[in-house]
């Protein structure tokens, strides 16, 4: 069964559940995209790597990562391998130097990690055929912020504050770990940004 390479596009606010997220991935040759719900923390983790934030203290990912790298295991790369009403499956294929492991992910958790470790993501092609997007990407909920797709609009409360009130901000927000917020920020900086281009 043919692999198909995915990047991760973004993160948004989802439209069809409350209080969740809509992670999007597209084909890294093509224009197929796959939108998989995922939890407002998985979502954080995503976010902070795709904007290379630093939290004051380690999320679950990056001590994922840590461990990892102590005890010499690689992430070769990550697979989302079945669609079972809905839900996507992924595994993780490790290396420690001596045998090759796969590992059960949720597929949150492994795009997080994959990020981390900056590993390929693939999926099966039937499951990109099954489960791909075929709106046009002016449908989606994402905004761009300099060719990278992250969480939607930025909040207009933000509009009032001057760039060096925003940068004071978003360091506040990192560090008292308000990842939302910094994202919320972050948006507002970047929306500024592309209009004086």
């Amino acid at each position: 069964m043919k692999r198909i390479k995915l990047k991760v596009m973004g993160i948004s606010y989802s439209q069809t559940q409350s209080g969740a997220y809509a992670l999007l991935l597209i084909e890294e040759n093509g224009d197929r995209r796959i939108p998989i719900i995922i939890g407002g923390f998985e979502a954080q983790a995503i976010v902070i790597k795709l904007e290379n934030l630093e939290p004051p203290r380690p999320l679950t990912h990056d001590l994922i990562k840590k461990i990892a790298d102590q005890f010499d295991i690689t992430i070769i790369e990550v697979v989302i391998h079945k669609l079972e009403e809905g839900v996507f499956f992924s595994k993780l294929v490790c290396n420690n130097g001596e045998k090759e492991y796969s590992i059960d992910s949720r597929t949150s958790d492994a795009v997080a990690i994959a990020l981390r470790f900056g590993c390929p993501i693939y999926i099966m092609e039937d499951i990109l055929e099954k489960a791909q997007l075929t709106n046009s990407p002016s449908d989606t909920d994402l905004s761009s912020a300099n060719g990278t797709e992250t969480i939607a609009e930025s909040s207009p409360k933000y509009a009032t504050y001057s760039d060096e009130e925003l940068y004071k901000m978003i360091d506040e927000a990192v560090k008292t770990e308000d990842y939302e917020r910094a994202a919320a920020i972050r948006d507002e900086i970047e929306k500024r940004k592309k209009k004086r281009q």
